[in-house]
């Protein structure tokens, strides 16, 4: 019989995705057969699914946790924001629309269906099932329209444990003040709650408990101190990255507005004998990088404007000139091209863009996105690399023969300048293969001491066992209730 439970946050950032992917570790070694759920996640960091679509990172770091391959079902409903307002609307790991804020209300009765089919085909092949909400409950004005959080739990009939900061103060409020504002049909979903991110002695909190235990009438299942390993598996937020200064090589990466599939920055900001520095606005890329990624972009011809308006084009160009070595990462090896012509207005109006210039190649925008997960060869040392393409677009041009990939089918893929110091690809994933980063950073001077993969699942195994030590996961486990 599959069972189910929901952990549901306080807020956003309060933790509830690194607490889902150690439950599902700790339950995969009691032998269980887990699968992570998300109804609705917003994120421009998406992983590509073997059955050919996307989903959020963070889902598929819970799959990885849980033994099992990522697949479109895990996050059904993914919000990809394009602009303050508007995001690109995925259903089930395809694009459908792209909606404005103010109009994504009117798209739930489309959205909960596929949600309730996604869960109930996922259900089928687990024993466990353990959903993340988005946000926090608390949000009552968009309860009406919620398919994220108890509009997901009361659905599905899934019972909830609720998840509060401390580290952000104030922790008793907002749990006492979440079941102040929940009405009573939704407050009756919620079987408990735990304190996540205590810093310092966690029985300080001792006598914390029962005053939210008395003023709630839900039983705590303990406190969860800061899990200081959290830096090394992969970040769904940008903000979240956790770069570690190494003593080696200086890696430096403009922190664009649309920033997206920043997971090729995971491997280097845990590589010891990298510097990695993420770049804000009003601040110059650093002159003794050895190397400037340009990163994936959600909206690049929007991202290439603030790349310049930020002296990032003048800061490039010095490092060009001094000799340094620059990698574009899709939206990112599209902008070091001559130009963007979007002829169909995917991303604003109908037009075309000056490019960088510093690769002969030009980029046409189509409605299509290119989904696949991918194999290639390293054409430098022949080491086999494993990633994947996620974008919109076809770039042609010179530079494209002087590609650094070979596919499966014998194709070039990327693009590099005569000189070999500027490279462009589709291909995400690539510094997460330890041979390639390995021959990549010895190129520009660097060296690698990690072993990524390997690194993920120590994590993972000391996050169960962080979990295990704070948390009453037996009887947690047994809050999941037998789907209806």
């Amino acid at each position: 019989m599959t069972r189910a439970l929901m952990i549901q946050g306080t807020g956003s950032n309060v933790g509830k995705s690194l607490l889902v992917a150690g439950l599902a570790r700790a339950a995969l070694r009691r032998g269980l057969v887990v699968r992570p759920f998300k109804p609705q996640n917003m994120s421009n960091n998406a992983a590509v699914t073997q059955d050919g679509g996307e989903i959020g990172r963070a889902q598929a770091l819970q799959a990885r946790a849980a033994g099992i391959a990522p697949h479109t079902d895990m996050n059904p409903v993914l919000l990809k924001p394009e602009t303050e307002t508007g995001a690109q609307v995925v259903v089930q790991g395809r694009r459908v629309t792209r909606s404005e804020a103010a109009d994504y209300g009117a798209l739930r009765d489309r959205l909960l269906p596929a949600v309730l089919e996604s869960f109930t085909r996922l259900s089928a092949q687990a024993d466990l099932v353990l959903v993340e909400g988005a946000g926090s409950p608390a949000e009552v004005n968009l309860r009406a329209r919620d398919i994220a959080n108890m509009g997901f739990a009361r659905a599905a009939g899934v019972p909830v444990l609720l998840v509060g900061d401390i580290d952000r103060g104030g922790v008793i409020a907002q749990v006492v003040g979440t079941h102040t504002v929940l009405d009573p049909q939704d407050r009756a979903m919620i079987r408990g709650f735990a304190i996540n991110r205590f810093r310092g002695d966690p029985r300080l909190f001792d006598d914390g408990l029962p005053v939210i235990e008395r003023m709630t009438g839900w039983p705590g299942f303990g406190v969860v101190p800061w899990f200081d390993q959290a830096w090394r598996l992969p970040a769904e937020d940008v903000l979240d990255l956790a770069p570690r200064t190494g003593d080696g090589i200086k890696v430096a990466v403009p922190r664009l507005p649309r920033i997206a599939n920043f997971d090729d920055l995971d491997p280097l900001a845990a590589e010891p004998g990298v510097d990695l520095r993420l770049v804000g606005p009003g601040e110059a890329l650093p002159g003794d990088a050895a190397l400037v990624i340009l990163p994936g972009s959600k909206a690049t011809i929007e991202d290439l404007a603030a790349f310049r308006a930020a002296g990032w084009d003048t800061d490039l160009a010095a490092h060009i000139r001094r000799g340094g070595h620059v990698l574009g990462l899709c939206g990112g090896y599209q902008m070091l091209g001559r130009r963007i012509v979007d002829p169909d207005g995917v991303e604003g109006p109908p037009g075309a863009v000056t490019g960088l210039g510093y690769l002969d190649v030009e980029t046409r925008l189509t409605p299509e996105k290119q989904l696949a997960l991918a194999t290639a060869t390293y054409l430098p040392t022949g080491d086999h690399v494993t990633g994947y393409e996620i974008h919109m677009g076809q770039t042609t041009g010179p530079d494209r023969a002087r590609g650094w990939l070979r596919d499966r089918a014998g194709a070039l893929q990327g693009a590099a300048d005569r000189a070999g110091r500027i490279l462009g690809s589709y291909m995400h994933g690539l510094f997460s293969d330890d041979a390639f980063r390995a021959a990549f950073l010895a190129r520009i001077g660097g060296r690698s001491d990690l072993a990524f993969e390997e690194s993920i699942e120590q994590t993972l195994d000391a996050l169960a066992d962080h979990l295990e030590m704070h948390l009453n996961v037996d009887a947690l486990l047994r809050l999941a209730a037998p789907l209806r």
